[in-house]
């Protein structure tokens, strides 16, 4: 049983998940990339993670700007190996303090990969 004020894990079992088309990637792709944002989003204590999307004009603008400004890697990402899912969650009356309680947010989610066929790694998460 959790204290008063504890939380449990994050919420994910009624997310809502919408694929828009894609010239990009296959939608088994997409759908392994929001997997990996599902197992990441438990770790919101408190939250509960309503819709998951993948909008191709969308995720091509904050790839190109993850790759100029953030996206920092040894040996370096392609884009092609780097996708963007947005989501809607909110965080409930015991969220974790860094977020406002009782509040709806949007957010992005940054995954990149070794290569088509690789499993999907969040590596940044935050305002879209």
């Amino acid at each position: 049983m959790l204290a008063a004020n504890c939380a449990g894990p994050g919420n994910t079992s009624h997310v809502a998940v919408e694929i828009g088309p894609s010239q990009l990637f296959a939608e088994s792709e997409i759908q392994s990339a929001a997997v990996a944002v599902v197992a990441k989003f438990r770790d919101f204590k408190g939250c509960d993670l309503r819709r998951l999307s993948y909008d191709e004009s969308v995720s091509d603008m904050l790839v190109d700007a993850y790759l100029t400004y953030g996206g920092h890697h040894d040996p370096p990402v392609a884009a092609e190996n780097v996708i963007v899912l947005m989501s809607e969650f909110y965080a409930g009356p015991h969220a974790k303090p860094s977020l406002n309680r009782d509040t709806t947010y949007t957010w992005s989610w940054t995954l990149t990969r070794p290569g088509p066929g690789s499993t999907w790694v969040v590596v940044d998460w935050g305002y879209g």
